[in-house]
């Protein structure tokens, strides 16, 4: 009997696939971390202890990191925990290891900054460390999956999105890497196809070999259907399949019209029925299907077929085919999630391909490093320096300035102009993200969306690696950023962590203004700082949580830097009257430096903005050139708070056809 054996290599497991990752990871260290110091866990096993792992469940529910009941609190507790064992955060019995324990701190800092060699953040240079060292098991050997990654692109330079979804985590060998080598320059000349290349990837496999033999060999039914299947779970998954047999025997053999329609709803009970409907069926009506049977069916390999043996093997290809992409398909979420976390690879325009100094700083060592490409590391665990890991990645300056010299095509001689030369670079990237993706009219939908909090559709719009609040703060960065003409270091004055991809990561709250922008000395305005601070809380949340953080980094911002150096505009979805009351008594009051009382600053300048008044600066094309002298003059009223804010504000902004 043919048994399942795993054919693709996949980077933690579709257990831990959660939205704001790197978060959720450094939520889930602090969490472990927390749990095994209380009394009753400190000398516990993990390991076949079901009720440690339901404690720990009912843990992350009283933090808030889980919702509702799970119907197996032990597993649910083993399955968000598990992906950080495979890239060695922590143990198979959920301790933290030094390598967890090292970016544990790091979040507990809010130390993210770069200070490596790749220019990369701290916590983005662990994962860097972790996933060259992180091996899969599969078939008796191990694969590391980075290492394979960085040796096809070291070859190809980039992978389509396809070919990294479908081609590259079959690379679980060093004879299928080359085979797989050889299939993306077969399929980029057109020789043959990812599906072709996908299939001959499986048919070479002795399980597969046989499980085709004994299904040609015996009669159709749903027994041989559940054995030829060789479904990882359950053979009885399969059972779906056989009215799916029949139905295509029925209009391929016996030529029976009727039977189209059999084949559609055949699909329905099928879990990847879509892959089956999308290949059989040019609509998806089914009472089109229903009414205009024949004319709905595509070209496909079944109309080659003539005898009922040459359908078994059309089936069985067909059928393998789609779960093995649909596999594949579930792994590229997880793949890409955790690839991302390196920040040295960026996913844009449907490729994939290392940044500047990862690109050049790996094609000099990748030889080196592709023969530990199948050997598990013994270092996993370790918070180790990244020579350690492999020899040949021991870094010096000359490096960077090599791979900039390179990529750029620009004469440089130090290490200060190879960084001045890759923030130029970062930048043309960020405006042409800017252009494609954040045009006016995008920013205004996604204020909508802010306003009507469609959450989902701002996480397809932006990311799905940061929550709504830290989003909100990145649009608002883009849209002053435009706003501001395009002047300043924008990346520098957003205090987010950026991905390789310049979108927004959230980590640890930190503790300061969320954008500090610095503006030069224009006929306009002198030089000065503004502060932008953003929230999405509303009502009594917002005086709450915004009023007293407001003030203080702003208060402090004066105390270190001079009384007359900065102000602030406070934006949110809907501001509390009580909010507009403070920020303008702030005109009138001191701040004083609770930890020095002689250091203090009379009067601060606070404005505050609503979403629909940034939507109209848009409308309206304001640049801050005007805006500045508006907000002057409106800082500068004395008209009470009530009617301040419309008259004085809003009215001023608002959009005029």
């Amino acid at each position: 009997m043919p048994a399942y054996k795993s054919f693709c290599w996949a980077l933690g497991t579709t257990s831990f696939r959660t939205d704001n990752f790197n978060q959720t990871i450094e939520e889930q260290l602090s969490l472990l971390n927390r749990f095994w110091e209380k009394e009753e866990n400190r000398n516990q096993s993990w390991e076949a202890n079901n009720a440690l792992q339901a404690r720990y469940y009912d843990f992350m529910k009283s933090e808030g990191f889980v919702d509702g009941n799970a119907g197996n609190k032990p597993k649910d507790a083993r399955e968000k925990t598990s992906g950080l064992a495979d890239i060695g955060l922590i143990t198979a019995g959920r301790k933290l290891t030094a390598a967890g324990n090292a970016l544990l701190a790091i979040s507990a800092k809010n130390d993210f900054k770069a200070d490596n060699f790749f220019r990369i953040s701290k916590d983005s240079y662990i994962y860097l460390k972790q996933l060259l060292k992180t091996a899969n098991p599969i078939d008796g050997g191990y694969v590391r999956p980075f290492p394979v990654l960085v040796h096809l692109l070291c070859e190809f330079d980039s992978l389509s999105l396809e070919e990294f979804t479908y081609v590259l985590p079959l690379c679980t060998s060093a004879v299928y890497t080359e085979r797989m080598t050889e299939g993306i320059r077969n399929v980029r000349e057109g020789k043959l196809t990812v599906d072709e290349l996908i299939l001959s990837r499986l048919l070479d496999m002795e399980n597969y070999k046989e499980a085709l033999q004994m299904f040609l060999a015996s009669e159709a039914s749903e027994e041989s259907i559940c054995e030829m299947g060789m479904n990882r779970k359950s053979r009885s998954y399969d059972k779906t399949y056989y009215p799916l047999y029949l139905a295509l025997y029925d209009f391929y053999l016996n030529g029976n019209e009727k039977a189209v329609y059999d084949i559609f709803k055949a699909t329905k009970p099928i879990k990847i029925g879509k892959w089956w409907r999308a290949y059989l069926f040019s609509t998806l009506s089914e009472k089109t299907i229903q009414t205009k049977k024949k004319e709905t069916i595509r070209e496909t390999v079944f109309d080659a077929v003539s005898d009922e043996t040459e359908l078994k093997m059309a089936f069985f290809r067909i059928m393998h085919l789609f779960k093995a992409k649909a596999t594949l398909s579930d792994y590229l979420d997880l793949n890409r999630r955790y690839i991302k976390t390196t920040d040295t690879v960026l996913f844009e325009d449907g490729t994939v391909r290392f940044d500047i100094v990862p690109k050049h700083f790996f094609r000099l060592v990748e030889k080196e490093l592709y023969a530990y490409a199948y050997t598990p590391s013994e270092l996993l665990t370790e918070d180790c320096a990244i020579d350690e890991i492999a020899p040949c990645l021991a870094m010096n300056e000359s490096h960077v300035i090599r791979a900039v010299k390179e990529e750029l095509g620009v004469e440089i001689q130090t290490v200060e102009q190879a960084q001045n030369a890759l923030d130029d670079s970062r930048y043309e990237r960020f405006n042409r993200l800017v252009d494609l993706r954040f045009s006016d009219e995008k920013l205004i939908s996604l204020l909508d969306c802010f306003e009507k909090r469609e959450d989902s559709e701002i996480r397809r719009a932006v990311s799905d690696n940061a929550d709504i609040p830290t989003i909100f703060e990145y649009v608002l960065a883009v849209l002053w950023y435009k706003v501001s003409e395009r002047n300043g270091k924008i990346l520098d004055y957003m205090k987010l962590s950026l991905d390789a991809d310049l979108l927004p990561i959230t980590h640890a709250a930190g503790g300061e203004a969320d954008i500090v922008y610095e503006y030069q000395k224009t006929p306009f305005y002198p030089a000065h700082t503004l502060l932008l601070e953003a929230t999405l809380a509303d009502g009594s949340n917002q005086r709450r949580m915004e009023m007293e953080p407001v003030s203080r980094h702003l208060g402090q911002h004066l105390i270190r830097n001079g009384a007359d150096s900065a102000y602030c505009l406070f934006a949110t979805t809907d501001l509390n009257i009580n909010v507009i009351s403070d920020f303008r008594g702030r005109k009138f009051m001191p701040y004083y430096d609770s930890q020095d009382f002689s250091k203090y600053v009379m009067g601060m300048k606070i404005l505050p903005l609503q979403t629909s008044d940034l939507k109209n600066i848009l409308l309206n094309g304001w640049t801050y050139s005007r805006l500045y002298a508006l907000f002057e003059k409106a800082h500068e009223s004395l008209l009470p708070p009530h009617v301040w804010y419309k008259e004085c504000l809003s009215s001023l902004l608002e959009h005029v056809e």
